[in-house]
């Protein structure tokens, strides 16, 4: 008897004391041991297009927001210039074309995507103690086992394939014409209810339900991409600019409005110093036909999406978790999308999958601007065989195989099949540098086949 009663006061003073000593670390400020992870990928959105990012003409200031409460980088650079290989060198910190998914992936339901041996950052997240979540665009396979919940994500709501309409939530650019909105695997129907909301809604769902553990959400907003679907409060406010760039920014400062009340929730509910969020475009703007030919702003950066230039590839991205990471701060090191698979596993303390990885842990960069880049070199390809797209990044040194500037198509000739930049003292890439530079792009070039073998090995 006298056991039982000296055990009920040993629960009952664990009971009283525990919850006193894990409010007394989060009072001196130490760092939890398993932060909730928020990532926040939208989409063709410009260099600059945000107010933080020097826009003039926009308003972004959940962005901003962002941006004062965290770190904001200057030189960041996407995995790729098209949405599937992106989204694949994202989650899986593996140069996209490693990660198979050197192009876009089907939006035609029953494609595969992305080859399933591939450990995605929710498959680590997940073996981790981590409820995981994807709401928005998936666009890395078409199949029970590529879609989202079968790459990790314990929930899902979205669409699988490259786009939809926001109100139909049908794909109408590639006949024929499907509807595309999905729930844990289960197609879902919610007709003429705006996409927007019912993502923010799925987020809310989602951190309400795992507040009380770990966990990671990975947003994924098919916003300022096609179609520009703005509401009609944003469209008012941009009225007087021109076409396209009227409805372009209409749609950004929608998203900005929806991510804004996402970070609102976060905050309510007395997370935000527990979360670590990150915010990045998948990469540059678009010039398709679809969008108008434009609207987006890439700055001085030549090129857009679909090219390897600075405007497809350098874009916005900040990562902000209050008293945990400095606030208000740039970043100028170089640093790229697969970055975040390890950086996360590092601030999370989940274990790194066998698989090499081509991402480097940031968290020295993060908090120091004092820490060089990780990278001595770094490589993209985009598309396969011979005529694929590639550049190989060394110091300021970049060098472009097969080079395309769709904004600017005339403005390459037959002597540019491999054009060198010095991004040091040329970032607009005006210049072409290859005949004065011949050691240099051999270096680059004896780099890039490196990649090439490994790539082409299956390593």
């Amino acid at each position: 008897m006298n056991d039982h009663k000296t055990l009920g006061r040993l629960i009952l003073t664990a009971c009283v004391v525990l919850p006193v000593i894990l409010a007394q670390q989060k009072a001196a400020g130490q760092e939890p041991a398993k932060p909730n992870v928020i990532i926040i990928y939208v989409d063709d959105l410009g260099s600059i297009d945000a107010n933080c990012y020097g826009s003039q003409d926009l308003e972004t200031h959940n962005i901003d927001r962002l941006a004062k409460s965290g770190v904001r980088f200057l030189q960041m650079y996407a995995p790729s210039a098209i949405c599937s290989s992106s989204r694949a060198g994202l989650m899986t910190g593996r140069i996209p074309a490693r990660a198979g998914v050197p192009n876009n992936v089907s939006s035609q339901k029953g494609e595969a995507g992305m080859p399933t041996e591939e450990v995605t950052i929710a498959e680590m997240l997940k073996a981790h103690g981590y409820a995981t979540g994807h709401v928005g665009k998936w666009h890395l396979g078409y199949t029970p086992e590529t879609m989202s919940n079968g790459q990790g994500f314990g929930h899902s709501f979205g669409h699988m394939g490259g786009c939809i309409d926001n109100y139909s939530h049908f794909f109408y650019w590639q006949g024929p014409n499907r509807h595309d909105l999905w729930e844990n695997g289960t197609e879902v129907f919610r007709d003429g209810q705006y996409f927007g909301p019912l993502m923010v809604d799925q987020c809310k769902q989602f951190i309400d339900k795992h507040r009380n553990e770990p966990f990671f959400l990975y947003w994924a907003i098919n916003w300022p991409h096609y179609p520009l679907q703005a509401t009609d409060k944003w469209r008012e406010r941009y009225k007087h600019l021109t076409h396209p760039r009227d409805k372009y920014a209409a749609f950004v400062s929608s998203m900005d409005e929806l991510i804004g009340q996402v970070l609102d929730h976060v905050e309510k509910r007395g997370l935000r110093e527990e979360t670590l969020i990150i915010f990045q475009s998948d990469h540059g703007h678009s010039v398709e036909e679809r969008t108008f030919f434009g609207g987006g702003n890439p700055g001085i950066y030549r090129g857009c999406k679909g090219c390897l230039f600075e405007g497809g590839l350098r874009i916005p991205a900040i990562v902000s978790m209050p008293g945990k990471l400095p606030q208000n701060e740039t970043r100028g090191q170089l640093v790229v999308g697969m970055d975040w698979f390890p950086t996360i596993a590092e601030l999370t303390g989940a274990k790194l999958p066998a698989r090499p990885l081509d991402g480097k842990s940031i968290i020295s960069v993060i908090r120091s601007d004092d820490q060089p880049s990780p990278h001595e070199s770094i490589y993209w390809q985009l598309g396969s065989g011979d005529n694929a797209q590639w550049v190989v990044r060394n110091g300021d040194w970049k060098l472009l195989g097969n080079p395309r500037d769709i904004r600017e198509p005339k403005s390459l000739g037959p002597d540019d099949k491999l054009f060198l930049a010095n991004i040091g003292s040329d970032p607009a890439e005006k210049q072409n540098l290859a005949s004065q530079n011949p050691d240099v792009v051999q270096q680059l070039s004896e780099i890039k086949e490196r990649y090439w073998r490994e790539i082409s090995g299956g390593k």
